[in-house]
């Protein structure tokens, strides 16, 4: 099993799960697939079929279920990466022996169905706030060891990262305030970050703490589970401190064209990761080019 060096990197994430998702899935063990004995070896072209209208995501990823059971495979995509497809469309077309195509099959949907799913939800929270000029940002809320993963899936739907790990920028958050001793407080803890030349934001959520924490510079504040007209009113207050405000809390699909309107540069959604539904997606089995 090859070792992930960088957990940024989609490829190298994407091939530590699929090795992980196989070895869980015992592919190798699938007795109802041995006992097929010669049948096994017969060609077989399975096309891979949006069930429902979705944002394809991830078919780079899922084929490397393919490079990696032994045998060969061919998986050629049919539909570009970030393409809204109706329901009925084929996706992509995989050829290969029966055996190996279905010990593969329901890890490569697994794969595949996810990352259409988040795609798919970026893209209509990003069609939602079009001509604004917003942001749709996503978060660290993500599947444990799939994060690169699920983040492309954000960049394919319209989205746009933000921070990978808690490496990337020092985020002050309502616990972060809680330790310091409130946002009165984070005078030293920014000026430490300043010094350390480390991006800085800072989650408030109320307007006297925005008023606390403007004269700080940070290079972002957060707006937590602000109303609209709070937003409205805290985008004012910052009109002359040249931050970036980013507003999240219970924003849904119904709710964030309204809350794009306010003039905050960005909008972050953990639901794009952390509940979003799998896309509905298939193998449409053939055998010597007729469909049974």
């Amino acid at each position: 099993m090859k070792e992930v060096k960088d957990w940024t990197d989609p490829f190298q994430v994407g091939r530590f799960l699929a090795e992980n998702a196989l070895m869980e899935d015992r592919a190798l063990e699938d007795a109802a697939t041995s006992a097929l004995g010669p049948k096994g070896s017969l060609p077989v072209t399975c096309m891979v079929n949006a069930r429902e209208e979705l944002t394809v995501a991830g078919v780079p990823f899922a084929a490397l279920v393919y490079e990696i059971l032994p045998g060969q495979t061919r998986i050629t995509q049919l539909v570009s990466e970030g393409t809204c497809v109706s329901a009925g469309s084929n996706i992509a077309m995989v050829e290969g022996n029966a055996s190996n195509l279905l010990r593969g099959e329901r890890v490569f949907l697994n794969i595949l169905g996810r990352l259409c799913g988040i795609a798919t939800l970026a893209s209509q929270y990003v069609s939602r706030c079009r001509g604004t000029g917003v942001e749709i940002l996503d978060t660290r809320k993500t599947t444990p060891c799939m994060r690169a993963l699920e983040k492309y899936a954000v960049r394919t739907g319209g989205g746009t990262n933000h921070r990978y790990s808690l490496a990337d920028m020092a985020m002050l958050k309502d616990n972060h305030l809680a330790v310091s001793g409130g946002a009165e407080e984070l005078g030293p803890v920014v000026e430490r970050l300043h010094r350390m030349k480390v991006p800085v934001e800072i989650e408030v959520d109320s307007l006297s703490q925005l008023e606390l924490v403007l004269p700080l510079k940070p290079r972002r504040i957060l707006l937590d589970n602000m109303s609209t007209d709070e937003l409205e009113r805290a985008v004012d207050l910052a009109g002359g401190w040249k931050v970036y405000l980013e507003a999240s809390g219970g924003i849904t699909l119904e709710t964030i064209r309204e809350v794009a309107l306010t003039g905050v540069h960005g909008i972050s959604s953990g639901a794009l990761t952390h509940s979003v539904r799998c896309s509905d997606i298939g193998f449409d089995w053939s055998y010597n080019g007729s469909k049974e």
